[in-house]
């Protein structure tokens, strides 16, 4: 591993000293795309359960009812072919792709449609809520289902969730939870599971299931594999040697570097990937809300998308532009004599009480290293001490469900294209938390976040308002968050890839199954 890394700094240094070189070419009939994340790939392998970074892979190995199309904003067929709802929006009648099969061989129906939701709506866990509106799921025949539901929502919307949306084979395993952890799918998506190695760089490899309905008979890539490499610049490099085939995050530098390198392509654009800093409202000194107010207004916030260049855009409220709920003209700004007039109302502050705050964020992000870095040293001067710790993300994770920090740091983007995931999972009260990490228990804001999915589909202007009181008790009046800057996806791939599209409602996911590799 150290001859490696050796090797990597070599090249590093000489692309700096010299101009960028062509990257290799896979040898002909190679048909491996290798996908390069910073964080760990798999934190749950059960579908029904599933609530993380598994998207980039479960999106190639499992499908949902619907699609949703970044183009025409609307949901499109996926498993299934048509819908239709009642003009009171409480019956939803799905018609059923014909001629799919799990990759265990059973034949997809109605019934296993229904088995397979009614079992992900029994976990009560992950994004199980997207269902809650459903009081019954019928089979009628071999290829409809219909959903009966206690109040009208989008369900055409929520069929396209990237999480808890999945449909499985119920009957794979006797017992589905230990089979699952195992390692092992039973989805109906083009790739089927080959290997797993938790904890290891090549961790996922998927292989294209030769019974999938959309057929191999145009040129697919027949191999997926996963690495984690947390180092920004080593995964430059194997970009460069043709090692692997798509970096989805590089920092500002490499970003640039990128774009200007023969045989890379790049791709920019907005996401709703919205950058969070969790403040712990239960316990510790940001149980004051003084203090949560003062760390929300000490961020430089338009200094971080200046150091940012390109990779980040300013928020307006805790829902990005472009989903329900947004709020426009809420940009925040910098105020650092109120932090500290703040501070030292709380005891703290200069000649006051010395502060210690610990900060947890994901490794082998750079824009958080910055962030990190960056509040450190504004809070220095206020006899702030920030201790950040960079961490794998199951370790995170796992610590912040044991409120072990003061302040999480994370990215939050939809289950589905709406905004309620950004207030219903991460400022919904919850025990025990999930990704409720600020561990806020209001009942104000719960009686009125569980107002707003039906409203969505009422009286979308009352859902809006209800957004925009949301908005206010979070930010304002309960401080439970800040969040600096919503991600612009920048990603880096061999330029002899075609037919890349980069699809925000699913977060960082590449739909291997429509690129088209090298001759």
């Amino acid at each position: 591993m150290r001859r490696r890394l050796a090797a990597a700094a070599a090249l590093v240094l000489l692309a700096a000293c010299s101009s960028p070189p062509e990257p290799a070419r896979a040898p002909a009939g190679e048909s491996t795309f290798v996908h390069v994340k910073n964080l760990d790939v798999i934190t749950e392998w059960d579908p029904g359960k599933s609530y993380s970074n598994e998207l980039v892979a479960f999106q190639n190995i499992y499908e949902t009812l619907t699609f949703w199309n970044p183009v025409t904003k609307k949901s499109t067929p996926r498993l299934a072919t048509s819908w239709r709802a009642s003009a009171d929006g409480r019956t939803w009648t799905f018609n059923l792709r014909t001629g799919v099969t799990f990759h265990t061989g059973r034949p997809l129906d109605a019934d296993a449609v229904k088995e397979s939701i009614e079992r992900t709506m029994a976990t009560k866990t992950g994004a199980s809520y997207i269902w809650d509106a459903v009081s019954s799921i019928r089979a009628e025949g071999p290829s409809t289902v219909t959903f009966t539901l206690k109040y009208p929502v989008p369900l055409d919307l929520v069929a396209s969730a990237g999480y808890a949306a999945y449909i499985y084979d119920t009957k794979a395993a006797t017992d589905l939870t230990a089979w699952f952890r195992q390692g092992r799918d039973a989805g109906t998506g083009p790739y089927t599971v080959a290997q797993w190695q938790k904890d290891k760089e090549e961790e996922l490899t998927l292989k294209a299931y030769d019974k999938y309905w959309g057929g191999w008979d145009k040129p697919h890539y027949n191999l997926v594999k996963y690495r984690v490499v947390p180092d920004a610049d080593r995964a430059w490099q194997l970009l460069l040697r043709g090692e692997v085939d798509f970096v989805e995050r590089l920092n500002p530098r490499l970003f640039s570097r990128a774009s200007a390198t023969p045989g890379v392509r790049t791709s920019e654009r907005p996401s709703f990937q919205t950058a969070m800093l969790l403040f712990n409202t239960a316990e510790g000194p940001m149980k004051d809300v003084r203090v949560r107010r003062a760390v929300q207004k000490a961020i430089d916030y338009r200094g971080l998308i200046k150091d940012l260049k390109g990779a980040g855009s300013p928020t307006s409220g805790v829902i990005p532009e472009g989903l329900m709920g947004h709020v426009p003209d809420r940009e925040p700004t910098q105020d650092l004599a109120a932090a500290e007039r703040l501070l030292r109302l709380a005891g703290y502050g200069p000649g006051g009480r010395p502060l210690r705050l610990r900060l947890t964020y994901g490794e082998g992000d750079t824009d958080w290293g910055l962030l990190a870095a960056q509040l450190e040293a504004t809070l220095k001067p206020l006899n702030v001490t920030v201790q950040a710790r960079s961490m794998p993300w199951n370790d995170q994770w796992e610590l912040g469900k044991r409120r072990g920090q003061d302040i999480f740091v994370m990215y939050w983007w939809p289950d589905y294209a709406d905004g309620y995931s950004y207030f219903g999972n991460v400022f919904h009260s919850g025990e025990p938390p999930v990704f409720n990490l600020t561990y806020l228990k209001d009942d104000e804001l719960d009686a009125l976040l569980d107002t707003v999915a039906e409203l969505t589909v009422t009286d979308r202007p009352a859902a809006q308002r209800a957004y925009e009181q949301a908005t206010r008790r979070v930010l304002d009046q309960r401080a439970a968050v800040a969040l600096p800057w919503v991600t612009n996806y920048q990603r880096a791939y061999l330029g002899s890839i075609q037919g890349y599209v980069d699809n925000p409602a699913y977060s960082d996911v590449v739909f291997v199954y429509d690129l088209r590799p090298s001759a």
